[in-house]
């Protein structure tokens, strides 16, 4: 099962889109290197093109914005508070010296304030981070629940899943301890879609508070069209999203 588990990330990461258009740029330059000047040409004006194209802004998030726009942020409701928060992990390094905050990603951090936001409206809920250790000997989700602490949380209030390697894992571990109890499902907005399936693929019915929106309805002047990378990683977040969504229709887990 973990040699699957890496093959799937080496295959994901040879078709994300900044590998995929140097792959076809490449395969022009062999075709020259064997004479086949035109139709190395095409190749190289191919990946060239596609490689400009999304790194730009505004296609970035029209590509982007359908995925983060299918659920909003939970307001307070005084009639349906939920036992649990189960905050997704995502990543995280290690450094001596920072704080747990400053060790996660912009994504994490996004969720673990997006937990901290809900806690803070259900007072009676407990917040769950899950996230595993991957590279390092601290898992996210440890980290996630320190900076919750030092940020005024409860630590009695917080349990703690770092066993979890993918978005399935932490669905089937998160399920032992929420049960049949109510709880909202925090992640990022690209990532709730494929999140709201797998959790109902397991026999949950979570309530979906994205966070992390990275494509806002915007007015986009001139320099927006010129290509940067800050683009070029929303195009990354998509494809990762419809792969795992593939992967998962691939293996039954998506209904449609």
């Amino acid at each position: 099962m973990e040699v699957l588990f890496v093959l799937k990330k080496v295959v994901s990461r040879l078709v994300f889109p900044l590998p995929l258009a140097l792959q076809v740029i490449l395969l022009g330059l062999i075709f020259i290197i064997f004479k086949r000047n035109r139709t190395g040409f095409v190749f190289i004006l191919a990946g060239t093109v596609f490689l400009g194209a999304i790194s730009v802004e505004p296609v970035a998030d029209r590509m982007l914005r359908p995925l983060e726009q299918k659920y909003q942020p939970l307001q307070y409701d005084d009639t349906s508070a939920p036992s649990y928060i189960v905050v997704l992990g995502s990543g995280h390094f290690l450094q001596e010296g920072l704080p747990p905050n400053a060790l996660l990603s912009q994504s994490s951090l996004s969720r673990v304030v997006e937990g901290i936001r809900i806690k803070n409206m259900y007072p009676d809920s407990t917040l769950v981070f899950t996230g595993g250790r991957f590279r390092y000997p601290v898992a996210s989700s440890e980290l996630a629940a320190l900076a919750s602490v030092e940020l005024g949380i409860d630590e009695n209030d917080i349990l703690v899943v770092a066993e979890a390697k993918d978005t399935e894992d932490e669905a089937s571990l998160a399920r032992d301890i929420v049960g049949d109890e109510s709880f909202v499902l925090v992640t990022s907005a690209s990532h709730m879609h494929r999140s709201m399936i797998i959790f109902k693929s397991e026999g949950m019915d979570p309530i979906p508070s994205p966070t992390d929106f990275r494509a806002p309805d915007k007015l986009y002047n001139l320099w927006d069209y010129f290509p940067s990378a800050g683009a070029l990683a929303k195009t990354e977040r998509v494809f990762y999203e419809r792969l795992g969504l593939a992967w998962a229709m691939i293996r039954g887990i998506v209904p449609e």
